[in-house]
């Protein structure tokens, strides 16, 4: 839902990509509802590993998960990095 929130909303100044330590292999339907209903929903979002995002060069890596600051690999292509953590 971030990649989908931060696509919409500034799309046209950066672009918002999305992985996981571990990726489902689908997303989550209630999700892709919500975002479906608000226009924002996109047939290329799906669940995605990490490792496959690894070196793209981004400007800026944010971890939201609790576990994600500990679990995330580094990115050697980062600039920055934050973590904005919640349960």
């Amino acid at each position: 839902m971030a990649e989908a929130l931060i696509n919409a909303k500034l799309g046209d100044c950066v672009v918002a990509q999305s992985s996981g330590v571990k990726a489902s292999g689908k997303v989550n339907p209630i999700a892709q509802k919500l975002l479906q209903k608000h226009d924002l929903w996109r047939d290329t979002y799906h669940s995605k590993l990490i490792q496959t995002v690894i070196d793209t060069p981004f400007d800026l890596i944010v971890t939201v998960c609790d576990n994600a600051k500990e679990t995330c690999p580094m990115f050697p292509k980062a600039v920055k990095t934050i973590h904005m953590g919640f349960s």
